[in-house]
């Protein structure tokens, strides 16, 4: 019989909250720690993105890269006595779909379509602003190249104009391999300590030296040393 009462029907279990979603993995590799440690506290406030991992070289790097799995790798050109060039020339080959940014104190003209050559996805300056970081990163996961509008009208000329005219860095003609010797020369290293650095034969690095002398119309060995420590002065 009915009491006239009304059952309340049960409530069932609260729904459970949405999941976080899920953030943008970002590789850090730089070999200065403070400049790392500035990168994380700029990257972990975003939303969207956290950093999975950091690395000061480039065994580190790779090792980083097969744990933590990132979406995306931030590296430095210089990584003390490694270069970043070859790390980015090491993903493209092991890790082809994932994307990488350089970000470097180092002259955007010479490096950045060096980079891209090798590999990268785009080239941002440390002298920019860390709004200007975060817009490069989300661009080059999204696809895209990301450079400074000076070097993307410098690119854009180079292609556009005729071969005659134009007007291009001095070291375009030089290999990353090439370019590396000359670094280190300019840095004041002779060729026994260059050998030593690159691993590379003293008979190889003379070799180097050569063609580079010959590319960059020096008369001598002497005025390629130099004018290159003239040119690694003129960056610091």
């Amino acid at each position: 019989m009915s009491t006239g009462k009304q059952i309340q029907k049960s409530r069932g279990p609260k729904p459970v909250q949405a999941a976080k979603a899920k953030k943008t993995k970002v590789l850090l590799v730089d070999d200065h720690p403070t400049m790392r440690e500035g990168l994380i506290r700029v990257i972990e406030r975003e939303s969207d993105l956290t950093v999975c991992s950091q690395a000061a070289c480039i065994r580190q790097a790779l090792e980083m890269i097969e744990f933590s799995t990132p979406d995306i790798a931030v590296v430095d050109i210089s990584l003390g006595g490694e270069n970043g060039i070859e790390l980015i020339k090491d993903i493209k080959v092991r890790y082809p779909q994932l994307p990488v940014l350089v970000h470097s104190m180092h002259d955007e003209s010479v490096y950045a379509e060096r980079s891209l050559r090798a590999g990268a996805k785009g080239y941002i300056s440390k002298q920019e602003s860390p709004q200007k970081l975060l817009q490069a990163i989300r661009e080059v996961l999204q696809g895209e190249i990301f450079l400074s509008a000076a070097m993307t009208r410098q690119i854009l000329h180079a292609v556009g104009a005729d071969r005659a005219d134009r007007k291009t860095s001095p070291f375009r003609e030089l290999s990353d391999r090439e370019f590396e010797v000359f670094e280190l020369t300019g840095q004041g290293l002779g060729t026994k300590e260059i050998a030593g650095t690159l691993h590379l034969s003293e008979k190889t690095v003379q070799a180097h030296r050569d063609h580079i002398r010959q590319k960059l119309n020096l008369p001598n060995g002497r005025g390629l040393t130099r004018f290159a420590i003239r040119w690694v002065e003129s960056q610091s």
